[in-house]
Formats: C-alpha cells, sequence, structure tokens
C-alpha cells in the first residue's frame, strides 16, 4: 500500500499515451490519491472505537483489492480513477490504525524496536516505489503493476481472515457529522499546495479555495476542542513532546520525499543522465533506509529517543549543508552519499518520533495520536514539495543555462538546510519523559 502511493510516476508517459491525456490530467492519479488519504487519516480513530479491527482490516483489504481490480479492468480514466479512490480510502484509514495496534501490543521498551520495522515499510516502499514500477514496466504493461498489488493483497487478505485479532477494546461513539464534513478542507488545503506548486501560478481561484479551507479547517479545530466526544482528539497537542514529535517526523517525511523528487531532477538536468538511470540512483539511499530503519528502534530503546532523534536531525542537517557547499562540485558519487546520508537520517527520526510522541500520551488517546502525526506528515510533505518546486522555478543568475539551474538547486539546498536546522533544536530541546497511563 505504501507503494502504491509514489509507484505511478515513472507510468505517467505510458499512461498519458494509452488514454491520450496530457500529465495535467494523469498526476491526479497521485495528488488525488494524496488527497483523499489525507482526509480519511482523521476518520481512524472513530472506526478503531467503534468496529473491531479485524473487521476493519479485512475490509480495507478489499476495498483496496475492488480498486486495484477496477483499475485493472478501466476502460477509460474516470474508472481508473475511482479505483484510486478506493485505494487511497484503504490506505488513509489502515496507515495510522495499524500503527495504532503496534503501539497497544507492544511493550514501552520494545516500542522503538517494533516502529523501527513500521518504519522500514513506510518509509522504505514510499522510496522503492518508483524503482519497483520501472522495474516492472520494462517488461510489462502499466497493468502490471497494480496486477503485482491485487496478488500481494489478496494473499494478505486470505492470510488474514485466519491470523488477525482484534486487540482493542471498542468504546462506540457516535460520528459527529459536522466534524466529517469540515475535515473534507484538508483536501482543499492540499489541492492549493499541489497546484500551486505545478502551475507555479496562484490564481483567484486558489485564493478563494484557500479561505474556504481555512474556514472550514478552523470549524474542525473549534468541534474537536468542544464536542465531548470529538473525532479527533486534538488535546494531544497539549503534550510538549508530543508536538516535538509532529514537528520532527514532519520535517524528516519532507526531506525524504524532496530528496525523491529533486534528485531525480538533479541528474536529468544537471548530470544528463536518462530516466532510467536516475531513477537507478536513487537505490543505495533506499537500500540504506531500509537497512537502517529497524536498526534505529532497538537504538532507541537502548539509549533514548532524545540521543537517537539528534544524532537522525544531525545527519539530515548534514547532508542539506554538504549539498549547499558543496553545489558546484557535486557529481553521481556526491549525491548517491549524500542521499544515502539524508535517507538514513531519515530512519532515525520519522518513526522513533512517532514512538516517542506515543509514549508520552495515555493508552486511549494512541489511536489519536498517531492519526495527528500521520495528517500533518502528510500536509506537511505537501509543503515540501510545493515548496522545492517553487525555488526551483525561480529565475537565476547565471552565464550559462546550467549554472543558472545549478543556482537553483543551491537556495533548494539552502532551504531545506534551514528547515532541518530547526528540526535539529527540536530534538535539542526534547524532555526525556515516560509515558502516563
Amino acid at each position: 500500500m505504501s507503494i502504491s502511493q509514489s509507484a505511478l510516476s515513472t507510468a505517467y508517459p505510458t499512461l498519458m499515451r494509452y488514454f491520450g491525456l496530457p500529465m495535467s490530467s494523469i498526476q491526479w492519479l497521485t495528488t488525488g490519491f494524496m488527497l483523499v488519504m489525507t482526509v480519511m487519516i482523521p476518520v481512524s480513530p472513530w472506526l478503531l472505537a467503534n468496529i473491531s479491527f479485524k473487521s476493519l482490516f479485512l475490509s480495507l483489504l478489499a476495498i483496496f483489492d475492488v480498486g486495484t481490480l477496477l483499475i485493472i479492468v478501466a476502460p477509460n480514466f474516470a474508472l481508473m480513477m475511482f479505483g484510486r479512490v478506493l485505494e487511497a480510502i484503504a490506505v488513509g484509514v489502515l496507515f495510522p490504525s495499524y500503527q495504532t495496534v503496534l503501539l497497544k501490543i507492544t511493550a514501552d521498551k520494545e516500542r522503538g524496536t517494533m516502529m523501527g520495522l513500521a518504519g522500514l515499510v513506510m518509509g522504505s516502499a514510499l522510496a522503492v516505489g518508483p524503482i519497483i514500477s520501472g522495474i516492472v514496466l520494462r517488461f510489462f504493461s502499466w497493468q502490471g503493476v497494480f496486477i503485482l498489488f491485487l496478488l500481494i493483497i489478496t494473499v494478505v487478505l486470505l492470510v488474514a481472515m485466519r491470523t488477525i485479532t482484534s486487540p482493542l477494546s471498542l468504546t462506540p461513539i457516535k460520528l459527529d457529522w459536522l466534524s466529517a464534513l469540515s475535515s473534507v478542507s484538508f483536501i482543499g488545503l492540499l489541492y492549493v499546495l499541489t497546484q500551486w506548486g505545478k502551475t507555479l501560478v496562484f490564481t483567484p481561484f486558489l485564493g478563494q479555495l484557500l479561505a474556504v479551507s481555512c474556514l472550514g479547517l478552523g470549524v474542525f479545530i473549534w468541534r474537536q476542542l468542544t464536542v465531548q466526544q470529538p473525532m479527533l482528539q486534538l488535546r494531544v497537542m497539549q503534550t510538549f513532546n508530543f508536538d516535538l514529535a509532529i514537528l520532527l517526523t514532519g520535517i524528516s517525511y519532507i526531506s525524504l520525499i524532496v530528496v525523491t523528487i529533486i534528485f531525480p531532477l538533479y541528474y536529468q538536468n544537471i548530470l544528463h543522465l536518462s530516466a532510467f538511470w536516475s531513477g537507478l540512483a536513487l537505490v543505495p539511499g533506499a537500500v540504506v533506509l531500509s537497512v537502517l530503519n529497524p536498526l534505529t528502534g532497538k537504538l532507541a530503546d537502548h539509549f533514548g529517543f532524545k540521543t537517537i532523534l539528534f544524532v537522525g536531525m544531525l545527519m539530515i542537517s548534514g547532508g542539506w549543508l554538504l549539498l549547499w557547499l558543496l553545489h558546484h562540485q557535486l557529481n553521481l558519487w556526491w549525491l548517491l552519499l549524500l542521499a544515502a546520508l539524508i535517507e538514513g537520517g531519515n530512519a532515525f527520526v520519522m518513526m522513533p518520533a512517532v514512538t516517542m510522541g506515543a509514549n508520552v500520551l495515555p493508552g486511549k488517546y494512541l489511536a489519536h495520536g498517531t492519526a495527528v502525526i500521520t495528517t500533518f506528515r502528510q500536509t506537511l510533505g505537501s509543503f515540501g514539495v510545493t515548496l522545492a518546486t517553487l525555488l526551483l522555478a525561480l529565475p537565476a543568475r547565471g552565464s550559462t543555462s546550467s549554472f543558472r539551474k545549478q543556482n537553483q538547486f543551491h537556495l533548494v539546498f539552502l532551504v531545506f538546510l534551514g528547515i532541518s536546522l530547526l528540526g535539529l533544536l527540536a530534538a535539542v530541546v526534547i524532555r526525556d519523559k515516560k509515558r502516563t497511563n
């Protein structure tokens, strides 16, 4: 499911030819997926409280399977888009839900290790999605990517029918429909960010949509703070370490997703590599991320979260700093090394920060805590992509086109260095506290 978020980027040209549509339409297979996924995340605590986990888990797998099957047989783009919406609904609910279950059934002293394995899925799969789809597309049609998804999820569904249990006690609550409706404002906010990043023009329509979305977001926040049983318990943000966890996981996610987007652009526009080789150049960083994710969880259990998070943000900041300092001397080997450094730092930060945030919350708020962190992470990731795109579009000085492009990347490296230093400061001020039951 994590791979499905990023796997389609390499298939865009094929899909454009197949459906006879421009890139602006095809990219909605990813953008729309992200929007629907984000708006479903806040609903996950309510679903966990009202539906047994086994029933919810099996239902989400079935929804993802149905959506994938529709995509495979889709005769037109509209049906394919509907299939992607079904996939996004399943992913948006399952991502925070499975983290909540892992945190609930794991002892505090082992949570770092367990969430390190979760990080292996979340981060590594996102990084290798374009690589896997690129390999599949070299031997099969674009439907082959989704047939792979269908086979894997179907196997998981069949196994889950016999193995999955429901470890969470149900506390049925009535759905606050005003909260549910106002949560759609997340879609509007992310739409504005993504469209602004793609068109580089802030139209009056985007301005109006931004105003309406901010108003809806205000209503959503007001409802969560005033109703007795909110859909999403925002009071978890009254805890200092939890707020730092949101910031740290968001900044690490920004660095991860921006690296996977701007490095291929650097390879192609500055080093003049082909799209295929620029995709393969992402493999070393993804391997480092995959290897370190389970290890950093164990290290966090042993040395504490503050130390591990500081090391991770130091790696991320160091990577952006070296990119900024060496921007005119960067070659393929430097970029491979620095991508591995930044992605390795992500392994030290993203899931350990989630675990640290969970450890300071009462058990009854775990579902709300993971949903809040996941929502903010998706939103900040969209902001990071938009910011990087806008910076690369700014006019730059230089005697040649290549130098102007290098200067644009230089500005990107500087800005994200500043963002990572904010994360480094957050890691420094973490308070070592245990969770209260």
